[in-house]
């Protein structure tokens, strides 16, 4: 009998189950890593929406002149202002981008609490499908704004707000997803390596608006939106919910990483009956309540952790291009191109800050310690920054570290954690409501930064680093309670 080739003995050395995870844990990165696509392009595209009025004459020339055979079929708007797309050519262009930031972030808080409870109740695969074709057309229909050569404010603020309200439908979706399919034996790392979703959807997402901004903008929204509403087409073919589905055998294998969410017998943060009224039907799977979801322990500490550690991420998300632009002088492209070495040295974060939590068994000591070396970072990078191209690439990596780890952890194994926590008694259905909840709070940090940005950025861009070094702090704070619990517990284990 001839010996199976090396490929096929690789295949079947796995089981069905451990096929079905992998394909699940594939499919969600690559659904969310969309996402994120498709929300990077407005931070490449300021760049081009205001242009610095002195030099932009000569550089439309001899742009237009380098890649006027490339862009024929697209015809140039013959009304763009020289300082960049009306209305965002005026003296308070800064203010004005930020209202664009503020209406995506804003709506997006906003929705984030009522979509975790609504995609309790609905199939998450139709729920999830639905969101990215909306999203995938509310993405395209900023772009639309450049071939129709339409200059109202409103209608990009229009334009943000709806994506943003669709685009709550997704966290939650995947969270729970992946919560089903894996346990908490090491959930840090998986989830850790699972959470690179976000920093490889910002960098293709500024790689393809960058490619397209210097010479039709436009196609910096409309191609990505097509790339989420192709991966919601693939959603609504392929996404299974829950292992139980397709009668797979995946379930939790360890309980080890229970005591990370402070509820052990020795150190608990109890709750009054020791368990969180879902309002349980027959089955035991009926959805959580929202004041039942904020009993869980540790949920609104994380929430509020979380609120200010989003707000530094997502000010370096939407605003770090124009910074590269204002700070090196170097066109919007090649400034989109250098911030993906922020998202780089995130992926890496997560990942580290997902195996630190599991092998300490401490979820938030890890945050807190990466929260108090960012915010000297950030004071570092706001400094060495200025010295130089080779000195912003190490500190963009080291900054984008510790700013995501943090924010990276608390998004995806602390929620999973506190969603699947004992006081549910097995109640998985709760764990979309708790994603929802931690991180609608933290979109509220997320609509706040890119604002303040906005109107702090005029008198100086050290004083916008300032601010995100309080912000830090902030985070830092609201994280003692459960570090000197976690201290306390792991004392108490030793004696």
């Amino acid at each position: 009998m001839a010996q199976l080739p090396p490929g096929i003995r690789f295949i079947t050395s796995f089981s069905r189950d451990q096929w079905y995870r992998a394909f699940i844990f594939s499919l969600t990165f690559f659904l969310y890593a969309s996402f994120h696509l498709s929300r990077k392009p407005i931070s490449i595209v300021k760049g081009e929406l205001h242009k610095h009025c002195a030099a932009s004459h000569e550089v439309e020339v001899n742009s237009y002149k380098e890649y006027a055979p490339q862009i024929q079929p697209v015809k140039k708007p013959s009304n763009v202002s020289r300082c960049g797309w009306e209305p965002f050519d005026k003296n308070n262009y800064k203010q004005l981008l930020g209202a664009l930031d503020y209406s995506f972030l804003c709506a997006y808080a906003v929705g984030m609490y009522l979509s975790g409870i609504i995609g309790e109740r609905l199939p998450i695969r139709y729920y999830l499908t639905v969101g990215m074709l909306a999203s995938g057309l509310f993405t395209a229909m900023f772009g639309l704004g450049y071939f129709y050569n339409i200059h109202n404010l409103w209608f990009y603020i229009m334009a943000q707000i709806a994506n943003g309200l669709v685009q709550t439908t997704g966290w939650p979706s995947v969270v729970t997803c992946i919560g089903n399919w894996f346990g908490k034996g090491r959930r840090g790392l998986i989830m850790g390596i699972w959470n690179s979703h976000t920093s490889v959807g910002n960098i293709l997402g500024s790689l393809i608006a960058a490619y397209w901004v210097s010479t039709c903008w436009g196609l910096s929204f409309v191609m990505p939106g097509v790339i989420i509403a192709v991966m919601g087409i693939v959603c609504f073919l392929f996404l299974i919910e829950h292992p139980k589905d397709i009668s797979c055998s995946c379930t939790p294998s360890s309980v080890k990483m229970q005591h990370l969410l402070i509820d052990s017998e020795n150190c608990s943060v109890s709750l009054n009956s020791s368990t969180v009224v879902t309002g349980e039907d027959k089955h035991g799977t009926s959805a959580i309540s929202f004041l039942g979801a904020l009993r869980i322990p540790g949920v609104i500490e994380f929430s509020l952790c979380l609120l200010f550690a989003k707000l530094v991420s997502y000010t370096f998300l939407f605003w770090l291009p124009l910074y590269i632009t204002n700070v090196e002088h170097l066109d919007a492209k090649r400034a989109g191109d250098l911030s993906t070495l922020f998202d780089v040295g995130g992926i890496f974060g997560g990942i580290l800050a997902g195996l630190i939590s599991d092998r300490l068994e401490k979820r938030a000591s890890t945050c807190g310690m990466m929260l108090l070396l960012a915010a000297p970072t950030l004071y570092m990078f706001s400094a060495v920054s200025k010295m130089g191209l080779e000195a912003t690439v190490v500190m963009l990596l080291i900054s984008g570290a510790l700013v995501n780890g943090p924010y990276a952890l608390i998004t995806t194994a602390v929620s999973a954690d506190l969603g699947t926590h004992k006081s549910l008694k097995g109640n998985a259905r709760a764990l979309s409501t708790v994603t929802a909840i931690i991180d609608g709070t933290g979109s509220v940090g997320a609509a706040l930064g890119p604002l303040l940005a906005g109107l702090i950025s005029p008198s100086g861009w050290n004083n916008v680093f300032y601010m995100l070094m309080v912000a830090d702090a902030c985070a830092l704070l609201f994280l003692l309670r459960l570090i000197q619990k976690e201290l306390r517990c792991n004392a108490d284990h030793t004696l």
